[in-house]
């Protein structure tokens, strides 16, 4: 398995591991009973760590995508290389990163790792290009 593929896989980790923080900011603001509802009324907005927790998680949701169907295309087109595997893994380290310094309301810092996490994003693009 090569490098992009490994960073897929603990992206999809890294994916759910955000989702589980998200939830349980949202059920600590929220309370259980909401969670476990028909959610038929939107809850109270987030605020504070669980609001950011649960916009991290939006943000990774928005790129994921685009990343996946990018390592898939360079694995399908055998377009592995040094630029693919550095993109991969620019990826994912930045989105990693990304949790907590969103976590921590580091607001310049945070879009720096965005734009990494980005640029990963555009070196698999040039590889399968």
């Amino acid at each position: 398995m090569g490098i992009e593929l490994h960073m897929l896989v603990w992206s999809v980790i890294l994916g759910l591991v955000q989702i589980a923080l998200a939830a349980t900011g949202s059920m600590a603001q929220r309370s259980p009973a909401w969670a476990a509802s028909a959610r038929d009324r939107p809850g109270a907005p987030l605020t504070g760590v669980a609001g950011r927790l649960d916009r991290a998680r939006g943000n990774f949701l928005e790129t994921f995508a685009f990343f996946a169907a990018l390592v898939l295309a360079v694995i399908a087109m055998g377009r592995q290389d040094a630029t693919s595997a550095l993109g991969a893994q620019l990826y994912f380290w930045a989105r990693l990163v990304y949790v907590p310094v969103y976590a921590a309301g580091i607001p310049y810092l945070r879009t720096l790792v965005w734009a990494v996490s980005m640029a990963g994003i555009v070196l698999l693009l040039v590889a399968v290009l």
